[in-house]
């Protein structure tokens, strides 16, 4: 098929692209491609060889070749062993290069059963993701990638449940990219009705003063400081005859500047993506009718800004949260887990879920614990928590169990209130920050099936590698979309 195209391509009967990307396996590195051969230099082997090309994932080599009366340039793209997670990474190296404005023709999926073919193509849209407000000419992504196939219908399921994939991690990485400034909780909301109406969802917005009437005192809370009100986002999804109804929750902290007690300013050059939990929950909403989804799925997004100011909650106050637990309050940094709890006991009280998951950049000591690359996962259920371990095995967004060791709930113990927010200095020895936020989650859930992602290290990159971009990476929505078409 290959030699075909640059026949046609060198004759002037078909588009010349900028690069050709040829698919190289380990196994195949030292073989001749006789349909390249007649277009290149040396033989393809030889090119391969002096390149030291290995044909491990995304690595590339380009040469120049001749196309006719022109020349042109093929890249030679390592795919790896073959897998769904090598041919992403191979994606992605396309990807990045459509996204610098080149057009990229490739055969890659010639032959490719719809399972690896979705990878690939997930992963070309994967890294060729864009966010930018440079102004001015040579700014704006372009580019495109051609997937030459026999029968392009063969792929057509495949490809459009790349699509969807994508184009839901997409949004979730707008969603957390977009600078605080722009990012109020009313913006974000505005942002999930607008999701929710091309996708045919149901949705509500919950604005203070409906907050207060409920009682919603731990989003009120985490709110007072700022001038900009927070919010509670609620997207439903119904498909008919569904019989299993999960919940997810997303922290939506717009900006956190620590409220009084104020973080450092490198402590928060980042805050715009502490609604990364947030932004995956509305973007797995999104996408759920267009992968044709099972399960009957509510959102709730938590949407407060953490300001210090004059009416700004403080340490030592002591709040009532939705369902009428009250909570002393050590450390106005800790504001997530506050949202959270009140979203959390509303879904067990009011909307009667068979299982509760919850996303949340939530605790420093979950990053230094994973790193980067893994979100920290607490379960009550086994069946869950194996269930979101193989969607995150299959998917690249990766978990590692941890303990809900409740030997550390002691720690949570309040001289004031049903319960303190964090573990009181000095109690229980050292309760670690992450199995102790977990922890006070868990006393909202009614006892109802729940997991708790702690995504603070891998909802955002320092650089790109693979089909991850710098920037926010949209982590989870990918994982919870297979988990969520499984059940």
């Amino acid at each position: 098929m290959l030699g075909g195209y640059l026949r046609a391509v060198a004759d002037g009967s078909a588009d010349a692209p900028d690069l050709i990307a040829v698919p190289v396996c380990p196994a195949a590195v030292r073989q001749d491609r006789p349909d390249l051969d007649p277009f290149l230099p040396v033989g393809s082997a030889a090119v391969i060889a002096a390149a030291q090309l290995t044909g491990q994932a995304g690595e590339v080599a380009e040469v120049a070749v001749r196309l006719g009366a022109s020349s042109g340039r093929v890249v030679f793209l390592g795919t790896g062993d073959g897998s769904p997670r090598a041919l992403r990474r191979a994606g992605a190296e396309l990807g990045r290069r459509a996204a610098r404005g080149k057009t990229v023709s490739t055969a890659a999926i010639a032959g490719l059963p719809g399972e690896a073919a979705q990878a690939f193509v997930t992963g070309i849209l994967l890294g060729g993701y864009v966010f930018t407000l440079k102004s001015g000419p040579g700014n704006e992504p372009g580019g495109e990638v051609r997937l030459l196939t026999e029968r392009a219908d063969s792929h057509a399921a495949a490809l459009g449940r790349a699509a969807a994939i994508a184009g839901a991690v997409a949004l979730a990485r707008d969603l957390t990219n977009t600078p605080s400034s722009c990012k109020s909780p009313q913006w974000l909301a505005d942002e999930a009705v607008k999701a929710a109406a091309q996708a045919g969802l149901r949705s509500r917005v919950w604005a203070e003063a409906e907050l207060a009437a409920a009682g919603f005192g731990g989003i009120l809370a985490v709110g007072s400081g700022s001038a900009r009100p927070p919010r509670l986002i609620e997207l439903s999804y119904s498909p008919p005859g569904w019989d299993t109804h999960v919940v997810l929750v997303g922290k939506g902290i717009t900006f956190d500047s620590g409220g009084l007690s104020l973080k450092p300013n490198d402590g928060m050059k980042l805050m715009k993506t502490d609604m990364a939990g947030g932004a995956a929950v509305i973007a797995v909403l999104s996408a759920l009718a267009g992968l044709g989804i099972r399960a009957r799925v509510t959102g709730l997004v938590a949407a407060a800004e953490n300001m210090p100011s004059g009416s700004a909650y403080r340490p030592g106050d002591v709040i009532t949260q939705y369902g009428g637990r009250t909570v002393e309050v050590l450390n106005t940094d800790a504001e997530g887990r506050l949202v959270l709890a009140d979203a959390i006991a509303y879904a067990d009280a009011a909307l009667d879920p068979a299982v509760v998951v919850d996303i949340a950049t939530l605790t420093g000591a979950s990053r230094t614990a994973l790193g980067t690359g893994i979100g920290a996962l607490y379960s009550t259920d086994d069946d869950v928590a194996a269930a979101l371990l193989a969607a995150a095995q299959a998917t690249g967004d990766r978990l590692w169990r941890m303990p809900l060791a409740a030997e550390y709930l002691d720690a949570l113990d309040s001289p004031v209130a049903d319960l303190a927010h964090i573990a009181r200095s000095g109690a229980a020895g050292s309760a670690p920050g992450s199995i102790a936020a977990a922890l006070f989650l868990r006393e909202f859930t009614g006892g109802r099936p729940w997991a708790h992602l702690d995504v603070s290290g891998p909802a955002r990159a320092s650089s790109d590698d693979g089909e991850t971009t710098k920037g926010a990476t949209g982590f989870g929505t990918r994982l919870l979309l297979s988990w969520l078409g499984e059940i």
